[in-house]
């Protein structure tokens, strides 16, 4: 999967697809690989740099192209929202401190045609830098 065939599965363009890469897929499973936490015009940067919660958002686009992958040669992907977080553990302060690509996982532990809930990591270099879940809701296809 090229880089503009990953950013054409989510809802994000530009700047704002902040993945490179699936290193991985399965059905419960995904892997992402990215160098954006090092660009100047990241969208997610502030003054200060890219702070480390910005990774629960790299989090939520590997989710959705893991439901893009899921859906394809079936249906078109469900848009989805995240309706909850829960347990994010933060362990760093900040994503752009480091200097090798991020890695992004996010493991789908259950759900229905409705809703998912995935355990996500986001990591570098095997240092861990921020864990949590996430609820996903997906739109009925009629509002969409």
């Amino acid at each position: 999967m090229t880089r503009d065939e990953l950013c054409a599965s989510i809802p994000h363009a530009g700047t704002m697809c902040l993945l490179d890469e699936v290193v991985h897929w399965d059905d419960a499973r995904i892997v992402c690989r990215s160098a954006t936490h090092r660009l100047t015009d990241n969208p997610l940067r502030n003054e200060e740099g890219l702070p480390a919660v910005c990774g629960v958002e790299y989090a939520a686009q590997a989710m959705a192209v893991h439901g893009a992958l899921r859906s394809a040669g079936n249906e078109p992907p469900k848009v989805g929202y995240i309706a909850a977080l829960r347990q994010i553990r933060l362990h760093a302060e900040r994503l752009d401190e480091t200097a090798e690509p991020l890695t992004i996982e996010a493991q789908r532990e259950g759900g229905d045609e409705f809703a998912f809930l995935y355990a996500f990591t986001v990591s570098s270099d095997a240092k861990l830098l921020l864990e949590g879940k996430a609820l996903v809701v997906h739109q009925p296809r009629e509002a969409q």
